[in-house]
């Protein structure tokens, strides 16, 4: 049987990674980011040169906010999803490759992102399975994962405890410096989504190109290498 070619996948994946990063990089620059934090520091201090000035510059802010909250959504709904199912098929993959005795189904090295607790550590492990398989399908149980795996999913456990504590602090703010410090948090949250997906990127390219690298045929029909990943 053919592995599955999952190149039409890890294609859309690292264009859908390149949109987290540059919808990101618009969040912290404005949206609930920089803008908003000089707009809700002009309130606090008082520096807007009339109340019809400030009434302005919130409603703008919270009509920027909307926008760029709102497209940051749909692009991490849609590119969430994509990606878990490049890691279902990259698991799947490896098992076409020759690897065995993997403790991973492809289902659950995505559905350990839903379960609550066994998520801190569990997704972490299946990456780290499919990365070993890939580098050596047949004896993955003697390859060692790089420092890059520890790198994206510690990212991944502070952006996300960011992120819940951003949404925590903006739903119970009222005060202006309530407001302030939820903006940081923000801020913080879409910042570390930055290198979060970055490092994801190399490793979703790692994988791709480990998956379909030339091999010593070991079976009838020789895998082909595939495209390269744009």
């Amino acid at each position: 049987m053919r592995p599955v070619d999952f190149t039409h996948f890890t294609k859309w994946t690292v264009r859908l990674l390149y949109l987290q990063i540059g919808i990101s990089v618009v969040g912290v620059g404005s949206g609930s980011g920089i803008l908003e934090h000089s707009v809700l520091t002009g309130l606090n201090d008082g520096t807007f040169a009339s109340a019809e000035e400030a009434v302005a510059s919130a409603e703008a802010s919270d009509f920027r906010q909307a926008v760029v909250g709102g497209i940051q959504m749909l692009i991490y709904l849609v590119s969430g999803i994509w990606i878990l199912r490049w890691i279902y098929l990259a698991n799947q993959n490896v098992r076409e490759l020759g690897a065995a005795g993997m403790r991973f189904s492809p289902g659950w090295s995505v559905g350990w992102y839903f379960v609550p607790i066994m998520n801190l550590w569990k997704p972490y492990q299946a990456m780290k399975e499919i990365w070993q398989a890939s580098e050596r399908p047949r004896d993955w149980q003697r390859t060692m994962s790089p420092g890059l795996l520890v790198a994206w999913w510690t990212l991944w456990l502070l952006a996300s405890g960011a992120s819940r504590a951003s949404l925590r602090m903006s739903l119970r703010a009222e005060e202006i410096d309530e407001l302030l410090a939820a903006n940081r948090v923000t801020m913080l949250s879409d910042a570390l989504d930055i290198p979060l997906a970055i490092v994801f990127l190399f490793i979703v390219k790692a994988v791709h190109e480990m998956q379909t690298a030339p091999r010593t045929p070991t079976v009838t029909n020789e895998t082909p290498a595939a495209e390269a990943v744009a």
